[in-house]
């Protein structure tokens, strides 16, 4: 069976995000009273009290500028979860956030969408990664929300 990463976003990208979010924002802290934020920086959910902010964060664009792929009108921009300050990064190499539906979008080299699939429950996810790789046409995955589309982590060819 191969291994797949889950990709958290870099310490690069958080600190630019920190200081201005991919709409042009300055991000907002906040302290989170309830937990249970995904955090795309640590990738887990958030506890109550620590600091967090929501930020715009785009994705395919983000990769496309490190490949020199042009995604067109695919290139979009979402709200994430981060730390307000800096984190450790994940813990583990678990996938994360597979406790609900899920959507795993496939693009290809020049940042195309070319398909995709539901994941129900966690013993979908390797499944659904092994079929998008499959694929030669495929260069990366993304896993989304299935409620609000919103992107939570990317997983690169192996």
């Amino acid at each position: 069976m191969t291994a797949y990463t889950a990709r958290p976003l870099t310490p690069t990208v958080l600190k630019e995000l920190r200081g201005r979010d991919d709409a042009g924002r300055p991000m907002a802290p906040f302290t989170d009273e309830e937990g249970d934020a995904p955090l795309r920086c640590c990738l887990r959910r958030s506890m109550p009290g620590e600091r967090i902010a929501l930020v715009a964060y785009a994705p395919l664009r983000r990769w496309a500028a490190e490949t020199g792929a042009d995604p067109g009108a695919y290139d979009e921009q979402g709200p994430v979860f981060v730390h307000a300050d800096d984190c450790s990064g994940p813990d583990t190499d678990t996938l994360p956030f597979t406790n609900a539906h899920r959507t795993v979008r496939r693009y290809s080299a020049d940042g195309r969408i070319l398909g995709g699939r539901l994941v129900e429950d966690e013993t979908g996810f390797v499944p659904a990664f092994t079929e998008a790789f499959a694929d030669p046409e495929v260069a990366l995955v993304q896993v989304r929300a299935v409620e609000y589309g919103c992107f939570l982590y990317e997983v690169r060819r192996p």
